[in-house]
């Protein structure tokens, strides 16, 4: 993640992403960069919980995602998929799957967000436009982790959005969370995402991302959101006789009056895409989605084999997060096999520093979106993205913090302040192994003033620390594995 968060590219109309940034994945819909970058920014809150005194590193990630998301390649497709698609009657068969039977060859298909499509005609700002609520909604969602990771309450700094033919469009993070509040509170059915079509995937990803605004500053803009789930309850999803969901749309289009469902149990999708983003907002929701669509593909099922029936391991990989989630060890064990033996999961880059899924494509890069989701599963313990949302932590701004850490070439494994007794535990690795043995530091700030240090190094104490500035102190070492034990009685 951090070499591709901070390798420069340009993301401008004159530029082009570097070709690790995942636009291949998942198409029509979602083979577009933007859902690489915000989709990455996941799993930082929740390595919170492992390095509660180290932030630095996870906000220089969410500050370069959140830089390339506002350009003109973060908005892509609502700048340039200009009206109906002209090639509506040329999508290759297996696309058509995605849209209603009855408008296949003269419907445009998930993927083109068809600016100037009436009613809304030609918008030119991305996230002040009737439609495109997928965008704002993921960037709401994206600053909203930033502002978390960071403590730095940035929701009335100003900045800019790239617009259709790169006009500059002025928004604060508090203007755009009103507005998406405000256009739900307005259209009960739910905003648009392409035109014109409603999804609830893109609604519950808004929700959460107004879920984390009002949990950090303490305001009640996601009402709105939770008045949609009673909605969508009653009209995009359906039950069986035993009081089971049964079915959950796709999409709905209120313009052609259709609702976009799956056949048969390939209809079980259409719920697993919702479970990261409802799950932390209503939980018994997001067991009964988790449970249908379990049932509905088999994959609950020890007496048949665990089969995908479309060709998007992303959606097995949020089955298995909601498994270890919900303690149901019998999939999670079923999943997890597949997982191992099918996206290609091992180390690469120098020394073997890298991790990721390969999916056994042979690519020269891993895709990024069904990474972002399985590194939920890897570097996080189970609860602790809906800890994010409904627990978060902002006592750790008051508690020394570490800073300045060489990193990528030294790495904090954990980090530990005990309060209580007035110590700051600290482990170091070496992240980029050639480097190990070299001189390196680090500092400790927000320590009471004039407090008296006590230093150990690995069981050692130690006085290799020195007084930086006020409420400070900067730590020598190596560049290594270490465990730092600092008290500060």
């Amino acid at each position: 993640m951090w070499d591709k968060a901070t390798t420069d590219d340009d993301w401008s109309d004159q530029g082009e992403p570097h070709p690790w940034w995942d636009r291949y994945s998942e198409p029509p819909m979602c083979a577009f960069p933007r859902f690489d970058l915000a989709e990455m920014g996941y799993v930082l809150p929740m390595m919170l919980e492992a390095t509660p005194a180290w932030r630095e590193g996870y906000t220089r990630i969410l500050d370069e995602l959140a830089r390339r998301y506002v350009t003109f390649w973060g908005g892509i497709d609502w700048n340039t998929l200009i009206g109906p698609d002209p090639n509506v009657d040329r999508y290759p068969p297996e696309w058509l799957m995605v849209a209603p039977e009855h408008l296949r060859g003269r419907y445009s298909l998930p993927g083109w967000t068809g600016n100037g499509i009436e009613p809304w005609g030609l918008q030119p700002d991305p996230v002040g436009s009737d439609g495109n609520l997928f965008y704002r909604g993921w960037l709401n969602l994206l600053l909203g982790m930033r502002h978390y990771v960071s403590g730095q309450p940035t929701h009335t700094t100003p900045f800019e959005v790239s617009g259709y033919q790169n006009r500059r469009f002025e928004w604060t993070h508090q203007r755009m969370a009103q507005f998406i509040s405000d256009q739900l509170a307005a259209r009960p059915q739910g905003a648009h995402c392409e035109n014109t079509k409603i999804w609830p995937f893109c609604m519950s990803a808004s929700g959460l991302g107004l879920k984390i605004y009002d949990s950090l500053l303490h305001t009640s803009l996601n009402e709105p959101f939770i008045d949609w789930i009673a909605f969508a309850k009653k009209h995009y999803m359906g039950l069986d006789r035993q009081g089971r969901i049964d079915w959950v749309a796709f999409y709905y289009d209120p313009i052609e009056n259709a609702t976009m469902t799956f056949p048969g149990p390939v209809n079980g999708y259409s719920a697993l895409c919702l479970l990261h983003y409802i799950y932390p907002q209503d939980p018994q929701l997001g067991i009964d989605l988790y449970e249908s669509a379990m049932r509905q593909l088999g994959w609950s099922n020890p007496k048949v084999p665990v089969v995908q029936l479309a060709d998007d391991p992303q959606m097995l990989s949020i089955a298995l997060w909601m498994a270890r989630e919900l303690g149901d060890i019998t999939s999670w064990e079923r999943l997890r096999a597949v997982s191992e033996s099918q996206f290609e999961p091992k180390y690469f880059g120098e020394d073997d520093s890298r991790f990721a899924f390969w999916l056994g494509e042979g690519g020269q890069w891993p895709r990024g979106q069904i990474n972002a989701t399985m590194l939920m599963i890897e570097c996080a313990e189970p609860g602790a993205w809906s800890r994010v949302f409904n627990s978060t932590n902002t006592a750790i701004f008051d508690e020394p913090t570490v800073r300045d850490v060489d990193y990528p070439l030294i790495g904090i494994r954990r980090t530990h302040n005990d309060t209580k007794h007035r110590v700051l535990e600290i482990d170091t690795f070496a992240a980029t192994p050639s480097r190990r043995g070299t001189p390196t530091s680090l500092t400790v700030d927000n320590l009471p003033h004039d407090t008296t240090i006590l230093l150990e190094i690995d069981n050692q104490a130690s006085d290799s620390w020195r007084r930086s500035a006020t409420g400070a102190v900067a730590i020598d070492l190596d560049i290594d594995s270490h465990r730092i034990r600092l008290t500060y009685p």
